[in-house]
């Protein structure tokens, strides 16, 4: 793949400093150390390593990666780790994707309350797919879920919604068989959009009444229960988005899907197509357009860009990909193993790792790129520190 002509960190180094000394006041602790940890990725600032050639004594400097889980550069190698944890777990089945959207309604409210509003988006989410599916009526099994969240549409606008890959059928209520779905056909769309919106709704009112909901700015008149059951009363008409997509051939093509998916962030460097002392110029895609005319370029002000980005910051330990039903961490490699016997197939003679309740895990550090000169294998003969250096476990995955 050829190396894009420049990166986000580039538009944060020349434009950051400025546009944080207009909006400081605006940005939360957690969007100040996304912007600093992408702006030193890869910089002495982080310290590094210098490698040698075994074969023809080539030497070359790494700098260190800042890791962070929003940054366009750092994705690619937790996400081949995630896959390779979650390849032994397909099943030989075809799988689904289902994507459910928040109305833009609800958009600002689960923007000043991002842990809460996007957990809940999550659970009724799970919720739905799990009761239609366990409902005889639909498919009456039980289902396994592999959720991931994305906050964003292609122009960087808040767009939450949570992307399902689910196999084409689960076990039987009573745990003696497989129960297949219809080929092509998973649950009815519509059915799960209305469940889908009561769930949603009904667990947004509890939040409130919990006091879980915290209201700022434009919408502090929120903070009243009656001014805040009015906003949702429209919403309990209104129909949501709820699709699925074509059902996918087969495992490797999942895992194809999945890699493109799992680690995504904002924007990916590829997109980026200019930038200047005022504006940054990017690739998107219309999806409202048909054809030819669904690919575009949009040109944003600097400081517009940067704001755009920055929304999509998650809090702190906030898991951005989780498991459900059959493939909740509690019971998973019970529940596989069980599907694997129902479908008469045995697990993959590739092992996962064993990874925690969060995905999260530790291992071991990949072999450098091969010499560039003659393809030797490169060796690590010294590392250095920078001026923000600091201790952290090799290769922790951040797949939250």
């Amino acid at each position: 793949m050829q190396k894009p002509k420049f990166e986000v960190a580039d538009i944060f180094r020349r434009h950051g400093a400025c546009w944080r000394a207009a909006n400081g006041a605006h940005l939360s602790p957690g969007q100040r150390r996304v912007m600093s940890a992408i702006e030193l990725c890869r910089t002495a600032a982080l310290g590094g390593h210098v490698e040698r050639c075994a074969d023809c004594a080539y030497t070359r400097v790494a700098y260190n990666s800042c890791r962070n889980r929003h940054c366009p550069k750092c994705q690619w190698q937790a996400a081949q780790r995630w896959l390779a944890a979650r390849e032994a777990e397909l099943l030989p089945v075809p799988y689904f994707h289902v994507v459910f959207t928040l109305p833009a309604e609800i958009g600002a409210i689960a923007y000043q309350n991002k842990a809460a509003v996007y957990g809940l988006l999550f659970k009724a989410a799970a919720q739905t797919l799990m009761t239609i599916a366990a409902d005889r009526k639909h498919l009456g099994a039980d289902i396994g879920i592999t959720a991931v969240l994305h906050t964003w549409g292609q122009n960087l606008d808040h767009h939450p919604h949570v992307h399902c890959i689910v196999p084409g059928g689960g076990v039987s209520l009573d745990g003696e068989r497989w129960i297949s779905c219809r080929p092509g056909f998973f649950l009815p769309v519509r059915v799960l959009s209305r469940l889908f919106r009561r769930l949603f709704l009904d667990g947004l009112a509890a939040l409130f009444d919990a006091g879980a909901l915290k209201f700022f700015n434009d919408l502090v008149a929120l903070s009243e229960r009656d001014a805040f059951i009015a906003r949702l009363a429209p919403l309990r008409a209104k129909e949501w988005v709820v699709y699925a997509k074509r059902p996918f051939a087969g495992p490797k093509q999942v895992l194809a899907y999945l890699a493109r998916y799992t680690h995504r962030v904002a924007i990916a460097n590829s997109r980026l197509v200019e930038q200047t002392d005022e504006h940054v110029v990017f690739r998107w895609k219309d999806y409202r357009a048909t054809g030819r005319a669904k690919n575009k370029v949009m040109r944003l002000a600097a400081g517009e860009f940067i704001r755009r980005f920055l929304l999509h910051v998650l809090p702190d330990g906030f898991n951005r990909i989780r498991h459900y039903g059959l493939f909740a961490n509690g019971h998973r490699a019970e529940k596989l193993a069980l599907c694997r016997r129902l479908l008469d197939a045995s697990a993959t003679d590739r092992k996962a790792e064993t990874i925690a309740a969060n995905d999260d895990g530790v291992v071991a550090s990949p072999e450098p790129p091969p010499c560039p000169c003659c393809g030797g294998r490169m060796i690590r003969i010294e590392s250095f520190d920078g001026s923000h250096s600091r201790p952290r476990p090799l290769w922790r995955l951040d797949t939250s």
